[in-house]
């Protein structure tokens, strides 16, 4: 493990991100219908404290705007592939993912050098903010399909990973303020713990991990469909 790492945010991020690879696996298992109203409210505020994350993260490294090109290259990359399977009747159309996790993610993190000379408290302003639009702007519905991507629905809207950028934009300015106060000196809060290395791996590699669970979730969900069929 590399020791400069800081531990406690990678196995944060593994945890955040094995979450909503179990979410995912729920709704693939229900043959893409939706979830029940406890695990959605689960999985929103999972994804809210991975922006949270995402957003110390931020404050820590660099080279943003090459990092955030690629987390946003392998969401289109994504919506390429659910689009291919709605296409090829493989999936309903709720699979399509129009602005999901990596989208969302890609997006803040090339708007980051454009804030980040902004001072921890106006960070905070701007984050809360843009949650409390964002949490109102979920109750809003208009007629056109082409702010989905801003956090404003349509009737009828459905998809397999939706993280608007408002309210998750301000989660990610939430996390940012957190790391300029409590990570100024860019290192553990716990540097006496190992912590669980597990969960350290997966943060530390949640890009690779996300982009592949998908895939394998798939092949486990039809084995499980054709043992049922074989073993009714």
């Amino acid at each position: 493990m590399d020791k400069k790492r800081i531990w406690e945010l990678d196995a944060l991020r593994g945890l955040c991100v094995l979450g909503m690879i179990a979410v995912h696996f729920l709704f693939d298992l229900t043959g893409f219908q939706g979830l029940p109203g406890w695990l959605v409210f689960l999985a929103d505020w999972g994804g809210a404290a991975f922006f949270l994350i995402s957003g110390v993260c931020a404050t820590l490294g660099s080279r943003c705007v090459r990092r955030g090109l690629t987390v946003l290259g392998c969401g289109l990359t994504v919506s390429a592939v659910t689009a291919a399977m709605y296409l090829l009747g493989m999936a309903p159309k709720a699979i399509l993912i129009w602005f999901g996790v990596l989208h969302c993610l890609g997006a803040c993190m090339l708007l980051w050098p454009l804030l980040r000379k902004m001072p921890a408290v106006m960070l905070g302003i701007l984050g809360a903010g843009g949650v409390a639009l964002g949490l109102w702007m979920q109750t809003l519905r208009v007629e056109t399909k082409w702010l989905v991507w801003l956090g404003l629905r349509y009737d009828g809207f459905a998809t397999s990973d939706y993280f608007p950028l408002l309210p998750f934009l301000g989660f990610f300015l939430l996390g940012a303020m957190l790391g300029r106060i409590l990570y100024r000196e860019k290192r553990s809060l716990l540097p006496g713990v190992k912590g669980p290395r597990f969960l350290q791996w997966v943060g530390r590699w949640s890009l690779p991990i996300y982009m592949l669970h998908q895939p394998v979730l798939t092949g486990l969900v039809f084995l499980i469909l054709l043992l049922q069929e074989a073993h009714p």
